[in-house]
């Protein structure tokens, strides 16, 4: 079937894409319960149905993107795509809690190539003005994706069993594949002796470092040990390396040479940070609100929905308002919307209770939808074509490796400031005192990521050609 071009179809197709991955990162959460009495296992034997699909997103997504560049973004798309719904379909026919795991690896896999390679098919699929537009609307369908999850598993469970939790990635991956496949832009023919080698040796070094430190992180719920210090040490170790092999391949898997330009390195520095941020937003919110303001899990459940609601409804305005004022200043509202919705929210949050948390934390997450759709476009403007998959790869794993640090230290500082070491049974005032360091510390990180921001602005303009 010949594709035919057509900007509006391709960015439905690559929404529909961003939609798939992030239902598949929120979708099993809310059955954990269920699959523990499915399987006769413990919480921390099922939670590996979670853990196994983000570690293989981390691990893989880089390499994704780079092989999008190598081999052709489209069909790599359409493979990924294809993975990511035959291993929902294998985790729907799952008889062991093994092979469930399994599987959710696969669809893992397939879940980092569609997040790398959406993003880094924008500039092969839509006008350079509309940019903005585009990443807004990926942004809204990440969000989208997110916040749908809990309640369609929720209702699938209820309705027809786990099974179905799976299994309705199966019709949406093929029509996903069908319009892939229809309306993006063919790769453009490219010849055995100008295709640059795929870097094996990088590649399996960044892996091992990626899933070292992710599982440093995410072993213990938070609590180091030794096992932990050791996976940190392994992954600074792995660093070391990677950049070692890197500076030497003649085929790297990612050119160093980027990371020269300031608006690159920036922008996936600050991605972290502002990432690391959200996920204190979601580690500290439930015990804030059960412990000290004393709602039951209903309740919880829909004041924690504001966030994806807010992103949401945010994400394409922010686009639109990127492509008309230019990223740079898009970036910069959001983030001291978001600074001072982290400021003010332990503040209105003890005051006024449910409506002083909710305020805030919309600030925040309008705040995040505007930059993310800014700095996006920043990154990945200009980017050379055969560098687009790597960087879509790279700032989506900028925004995991923030997500997966923000869980661990944000719940660390939490428990810290409320000096408790059992959150469920702690007092109101010391979950109020955890509250306040918990936002002192994301105030911070997001000051820091405006100051870099500033900086680089200041020092450097945006080279024509990053990633030369």
């Amino acid at each position: 079937m010949q594709a035919i071009s057509s900007p509006r179809w391709a960015l439905a197709s690559l929404s529909l894409s961003m939609l798939l991955s992030s239902l598949g990162t929120s979708i099993a959460n809310v059955g954990l319960p269920t699959l523990a009495e499915a399987f006769n296992a413990s919480f921390q034997q099922v939670q590996w149905v979670v853990l196994a699909y983000l570690l293989a997103i981390t691990t893989l997504i880089v390499s994704a993107g780079r092989l999008g560049d190598l081999i052709g973004r489209r069909r790599l798309l359409m493979a990924g795509i294809a993975l990511f719904t035959v291993a929902s379909a294998l985790c729907s026919l799952a008889p062991t809690l093994g092979l469930l795991i399994a599987a959710r690896t696969a669809q893992g896999f397939g879940a980092a190539i569609m997040m790398a390679l959406t993003m880094a098919s924008v500039a092969d699929s839509v006008p350079k003005a509309r940019a903005g537009s585009a990443m807004g609307l990926l942004g809204t369908m990440s969000a989208v994706g997110t916040a749908l999850g809990p309640s369609l598993g929720g209702a699938l469970i209820a309705g027809f069993g786990w099974q179905l939790m799976f299994l309705v990635n199966v019709p949406l991956g093929i029509l996903a594949v069908l319009l892939v496949r229809r309306f993006l832009p063919v790769d453009g023919p490219r010849t055995k002796t100008d295709r640059p080698r795929f870097d094996h040796l990088g590649t399996l070094l960044l892996t091992l470092t990626l899933a070292s430190y992710a599982l440093a992180m995410t072993l213990g719920r938070g609590s180091f040990g030794q096992l932990n210090v050791t996976l940190l040490c392994a992954a600074l170790l792995g660093v070391g390396l990677f950049l070692r092999v890197e500076s030497r391949a003649a085929s790297p898997l990612i050119q160093l040479a980027m990371f020269r330009h300031p608006a690159l390195g920036s922008g996936f520095a600050a991605s972290a940070l502002v990432a690391t941020v959200m996920m204190a937003t979601l580690v500290v919110g439930p015990f804030y609100l059960s412990g000290a303001l004393a709602l039951d899990a209903a309740a919880i459940g829909l004041v924690m929905s504001t966030g994806p609601l807010v992103a949401a409804l945010v994400g394409v305005p922010a686009g639109r308002a990127v492509d008309r004022f230019g990223p740079h200043r898009i970036g910069v509202t959001g983030l001291v919307a978001m600074a001072a919705g982290s400021a003010l929210l332990p503040l209105l949050a003890t005051r006024f209770g449910v409506p002083g948390y909710i305020a805030p934390l919309t600030a925040i997450t309008a705040g995040y939808a505007l930059f993310q759709a800014a700095n996006n476009t920043a990154v990945m403007h200009d980017v050379r074509a055969d560098q687009r998959g790597v960087v879509g790869g790279l700032i989506n794993l900028s925004r995991n490796l923030g997500l997966i640090t923000g869980a661990s230290v944000m719940g660390t500082v939490f428990a810290a400031g409320s000096g408790s070491t059992d959150l469920a049974t702690a007092l109101p005032h010391a979950l109020e005192a955890g509250l306040r360091m918990s936002f002192a510390v994301a105030t911070g990180l997001i000051l820091l990521a405006l100051a870099v921001g500033f900086a680089v602005e200041r020092r450097a303009p945006r080279p024509s050609n990053a990633g030369a």
